[in-house]
């Protein structure tokens, strides 16, 4: 849910002061996103994938793969929580802190009816917008991931196998999806 600040717009301080309340708060383009704890599956289905990222990013030394809650401030007006997402190294080490996270190699979002509108075109548009190279949206009810590049008008649709290459040269993680949604999922498509 998106709700509008009577003042002209919310700034990530804003975001910052309010209430721990269990719900994860994100501002975009000064508008602010609600939404309530994660379900049991989508914390499963973010677990998978950051067991799998995590053995690739180190094997490549690329940098660390973190999970919410975990703040991106891209700038005042634009402070977002993905769900998993994986920052470069930086000076040929891993971050130390917030301040030292320029750029995102990945981000990703599991899909959930309170966030589905806001991480397909809210969320999607700002990652574009700020050139991550690669936003993954889960969708666990249809057994597939949309992968978003900046630059594309429309999701690349993968329902076999997910392909990730962040350093050209570098053999790509593959990801089996059929194998993937059934661990998480806990049984097989119909």
């Amino acid at each position: 849910m998106g709700m509008a600040h009577p003042t002209g717009g919310w700034t990530a301080e804003m975001v910052r002061a309010l209430p721990d309340d269990g719900k994860r708060y994100e501002v975009v383009d000064g508008e602010l996103l609600v939404a309530p704890s994660p379900a049991w599956r989508h914390q499963r289905a973010i677990g998978g994938l950051y067991r799998t990222l995590d053995t690739y990013v180190r094997e490549h030394a690329l940098g660390e793969v973190i999970f919410a809650p975990a703040d991106i401030e891209f700038d005042e007006r634009n402070l977002v929580e993905p769900d998993l997402f994986v920052v470069p190294l930086v000076e040929g080490a891993k971050p130390h802190d917030w301040g030292e996270v320029r750029r995102l190699l990945l981000a990703v979002e599991v899909l959930s009816p309170s966030t589905a509108r806001h991480d397909r075109f809210t969320k999607r548009r700002l990652y574009q917008g700020r050139g991550v190279p690669e936003y993954w949206i889960v969708d666990l009810d249809a057994r597939l991931i949309e992968r978003w590049k900046p630059d594309q008008e429309r999701p690349d649709i993968l329902a076999d196998t997910l392909a990730w290459q962040p350093t050209p040269g570098q053999p790509p993680l593959e990801l089996d999806l059929a194998t993937y949604f059934s661990d998480v999922l806990g049984k097989t498509a119909d």
